[in-house]
């Protein structure tokens, strides 16, 4: 698929964003930016839009035009894009004692079977914590394209409409279910990942698969409707300053929402599904032909290019320079931040550089020289 400028630009600000929600480890951006910054969580559910958007079109566009899926090549490109970095961030969590941003961690083999957001369970244990969202993702990529081939034997609109109905609606009623039993009796506030009340919110609500799926949902719908329903997809198209209008109501109406309030009823029950339709309206409105599509913001293509390594590695960093800086610029708030911030952007560039693109070029190379050798032996 070809990158598209919009696109990018909202990856950059989804790392962004989370970066500046996570900077509440190294003391935050300071008075006057509280809303900005807390709100930075909801970064990570418009990645799960961008990936349902793309993954999605990738795999629907190539049943559309075969009726198949080259199962293999899919994983094996996915293995090669997740898992290099990951391991090298997972060892400097487990060998350099400076790295973790907690002394506690849950169990190697719940990082290594991408379960850690099925079995966290002790607040102590918080260290490489942000894998959640990888965790998310991967069980995405094991049971999407086994789902979509299904579904495509006989395409047929309602068949799709009925599965994502099913799976947000479903999400909703499995997170009244829990906030009830296992959140909302215990009324003890929620101060940070320590506490009791926390700990059963991020189990329970926040990080399990079952419960995050609603952005996953919205890119994929989207990518269905740009294979199957191009004209509708037009249609969407022409309207883009209605979209990102759309998308900043939602996203403003998302805020007010969490407000000070993350773990209470309504906001886990039907907040995730209103923050994924305003995630979905800016990825519409990035994708296609739209103005805002072909918009070049400068640095944006590279930081899109580089979130996975920053987003892995940016705890890490933060830990590193809070241990130089001990003591030092205390008084130069917004100085300290932007050393950080440099730092974090040098930490996943190195790792981007040394360890993610060096595979992702191998990849396209083998990938280039088996197409190459398919297409000699069809003509032979």
């Amino acid at each position: 698929m070809t990158r598209l400028p919009g696109l990018d630009t909202l990856r950059a600000v989804a790392i962004a964003w989370v970066l500046l929600f996570h900077s509440y480890l190294i003391g935050g951006l300071g008075d006057g930016y509280g809303l900005l910054q807390w709100s930075g969580w909801m970064g990570v559910d418009l990645f799960f839009v961008l990936s349902g958007y793309l993954i999605g079109t990738q795999v629907l566009k190539a049943l559309s035009q075969t009726g198949t899926l080259d199962f293999r090549a899919f994983y094996a490109r996915r293995f090669v894009r997740i898992l290099p970095a990951f391991f090298v961030v997972l060892a400097l969590y487990k060998l350099w004692a400076a790295w973790p941003e907690t002394p506690g961690m849950q169990p190697l083999w719940q990082f290594l079977t991408f379960t850690f957001n099925l079995q966290y369970d002790d607040g102590d244990n918080y260290a490489f914590s942000h894998v959640w969202s990888l965790c998310v993702e991967e069980h995405f990529y094991l049971v999407f394209p086994f789902l979509a081939f299904a579904l495509t034997r006989r395409p047929a609109a309602w068949k799709f409409a009925t599965v994502a109905l099913v799976v947000v609606v479903g999400g909703v009623l499995l997170r009244a279910w829990l906030w009830t039993h296992f959140v909302g009796p215990n009324d003890s506030p929620v101060g940070g990942p320590a506490d009791e009340r926390g700990t059963r919110y991020l189990r329970y609500l926040y990080y399990p698969t079952w419960a995050r799926l609603d952005g996953l949902v919205a890119g994929v719908a989207l990518a269905a409707c740009g294979v199957y329903r191009p004209a509708w997809f037009a249609w969407i198209h022409a309207r883009v300053n209605l979209l990102l209008a759309l998308g900043g109501a939602l996203l403003a109406a998302s805020i007010v929402l969490f407000d000070n309030a993350r773990a209470d009823f309504w906001p886990c029950v039907v907040g995730y599904p209103l923050v994924a339709l305003a995630m979905m309206a800016f990825v519409a409105a990035g994708s296609g032909v739209t103005w805002f599509a072909r918009l070049k913001i400068p640095g944006a293509g590279w930081l899109a290019s580089a979130s996975y390594s920053i987003y892995l590695s940016h705890k890490g960093v933060f830990m590193l320079v809070q241990a130089a800086l001990v003591g030092r610029l205390v008084e130069h708030g917004l100085l300290r931040f932007g050393i950080y911030v440099l730092a974090t952007l040098v930490g996943g560039a190195v790792l981007h550089y040394a360890v993610e693109r060096p595979f992702l070029r191998w990849r396209d190379r083998r990938s280039h020289a088996l197409a190459v050798a398919t297409r000699s032996s069809a003509a032979a």
